[in-house]
């Protein structure tokens, strides 16, 4: 399994890049006159190097945005597979945070409790009833009393 890290280090950032001879480009469209666009990596022996949508910057502008913006880069070294790898996501570290979901039984576990059996239909339509009939019963008693304070 491929380990990804996250880093704000300038330094860590550019080594990575320059490392598989990516540069620090724009999407061309997203910015506003005189601001920097998305920002992105262009991997000049990717499938898509010669994207006419990315602009080459500087590493100087782009880690004025990449800053601008509170990013982080998430970055794997290696494949899965031992190779080089180019993967690679600007992120906003606050919205990465690990989202770890407990198994019912794991959770029943931890608080004392057994996990509710989801009700049959049958049973959910009998409920529904019952409460629909206690509801005309007050609806009908509230109307008698109102009729006998008269």
């Amino acid at each position: 399994m491929a380990l990804s890290k996250t880093t704000q280090d300038h330094d860590e950032i550019r080594q990575w890049a320059e490392q598989r001879g990516a540069v620090p480009s724009q999407v061309s469209s997203t910015g506003r006159k005189g601001e920097t666009g998305i920002l992105r990596f262009e991997f000049p022996d990717a499938k898509n190097a010669d994207d006419s949508a990315l602009n080459e910057i500087s590493w100087d502008e782009f880690f004025e945005k990449f800053d601008a913006s509170g990013l982080a880069l998430v970055y794997q070294e290696k494949t899965a597979a031992g190779k080089k790898s180019n993967f690679n996501k600007l992120v906003h570290p606050e919205n990465e945070k690990p989202k770890i979901k407990k198994s019912a039984a794991a959770r029943s576990s931890s608080s004392g409790h057994r996990p509710a059996r989801k009700a049959s239909a049958t049973t959910r339509k009998t409920a529904k009833k019952s409460t629909t009939k206690r509801a005309s019963k007050t609806s009908a008693s509230t109307r008698r009393r109102g009729a006998a304070k008269r």
